[in-house]
């Protein structure tokens, strides 16, 4: 596309950015960067080029998923001004807080479990240290 010295700026190819409602989050979490990047998923090719272009997101988070493999070359790139107003629109028609609701543990003691007390498949009202492998002696 353009030369610049020793830098050269080719075309690679033309990929679609989806989005996705359930990912708003991980938008947000792009958008509040020091520089809002996307992030373009590339791995080698197995024609002439270099590299096939597998993705674009606006995702860190999958993004991240991507280096975590290490089969694929993940480059980040500066968003123009167009795309971060673009995906900010998004967010904010389609984000929806996760209402924090926090776990409560049930009131069973599970520390006061006694070992050795028998076998629990047998019904028994006597001795309950017996185990049921134990003949009974008659006197």
């Amino acid at each position: 596309m353009r030369r610049d010295g020793d830098a050269v700026e080719y075309h690679a190819a033309t990929l679609p950015l989806e989005l996705f409602r359930t990912d708003t989050e991980a938008y947000l979490h792009g958008l509040s960067a020091k520089v809002p990047s996307i992030y373009v998923v590339m791995r080698p090719s197995e024609s002439d080029e270099p590299l096939d272009m597998v993705l674009v997101t606006a995702s860190p988070y999958e993004a991240q998923d991507y280096t975590d493999t290490g089969e694929e070359l993940v480059e980040k790139v500066p968003m123009p001004d167009g795309l971060i107003a673009w995906i900010r629109e998004f967010v904010e028609l389609h984000h929806e807080d996760e209402v924090f609701v926090k776990r409560r543990r049930d009131k069973a003691r599970v520390d006061r479990k006694e070992d050795g007390i028998g076998d629990a498949r047998i019904r028994q009202v006597a001795d309950v240290y017996r185990a049921p492998g134990a003949k009974e002696t008659v006197h």
